[in-house]
């Protein structure tokens, strides 16, 4: 079960060229789902697009949700472009994996943590930019010191939880769920008895991982939404 990654040391760094892979297919089916829908727009939308203009406005619906529109519309982008990414990402380890020489190449990205905590990083940055560009320096520093000046070291511990789970979370289901695929798989590739007693499993589990790769991808972006919202907007 345990397959090494491949990586490559680069100026003292090492960097996995699975992760790489993976990231960059997940990027491009995005992009083209994105050019498709909006290739031929049409007043009365039909197939793809009727998808895509779902897709807006569930987002959107996430949004409006968490902050008003006036604050959160800059970041109805944003939103779409996560939920899209996320739950394709979430997706590619599903239908299967590919191993060469003990190195697995192919995987959900999601399931390694360096990219689940890049993810992180990101959104819990953009929230400080977003907070300092709407509120101004002096007016979101004072935020750290409310209600009362010594909950500053509990804020920002705060931040550092906000990243560290937002990040775990999603890596610690879906790789769960390929590590499950995984041992079900195994089973597959024995006798004839061992087969047909984890072909069942293994097919509802893959349906399953759907919907959990699905939900997955809905929290992700609610909880970008939710940290966006306490550093925009002046009610919190």
């Amino acid at each position: 079960m345990h397959h090494e990654a491949p990586l490559v040391p680069f100026l003292g760094l090492y960097f996995n060229l699975a992760n790489m892979l993976m990231i960059t297919i997940a990027s491009a089916i995005v992009f083209i789902i994105a050019v498709l829908s909006t290739r031929r727009l049409a007043m009365k939308p039909t197939g793809i697009q009727n998808f895509m203009e779902w897709i807006m406005d569930f987002v959107k619906g996430i949004i409006n949700s968490t902050m008003d529109w006036k604050d959160g519309g800059r970041f109805h982008v944003l939103g779409i472009t996560l939920l899209m990414y996320v739950f394709v990402a979430n997706m590619l380890g599903l239908p299967f994996s590919v191993v060469v020489d003990n190195q697995l190449w192919w995987k959900s990205p999601t399931a390694d943590p360096v990219i689940t905590l890049t993810l992180a990083v990101m959104v819990v940055g953009l929230s400080h930019y977003y907070g300092v560009k709407l509120k101004g320096t002096a007016e979101y520093g004072k935020e750290f010191f409310k209600p009362f000046w010594f909950m500053f070291p509990i804020k920002i511990i705060e931040e550092f939880a906000n990243t560290l789970t937002l990040g775990l979370r999603l890596y610690g289901n879906i790789y769960a769920g390929e590590i499950l695929l995984g041992l079900l798989a195994a089973g597959l590739a024995t006798d004839t008895m061992t087969t047909l007693a984890a072909a069942v499993p293994m097919l509802i589990w893959q349906g399953f991982s759907v919907f959990v790769g699905a939900i997955q991808a809905f929290i992700f972006t609610m909880l970008t939404m939710v940290y966006l919202s306490h550093k925009v907007s002046h009610d919190h």
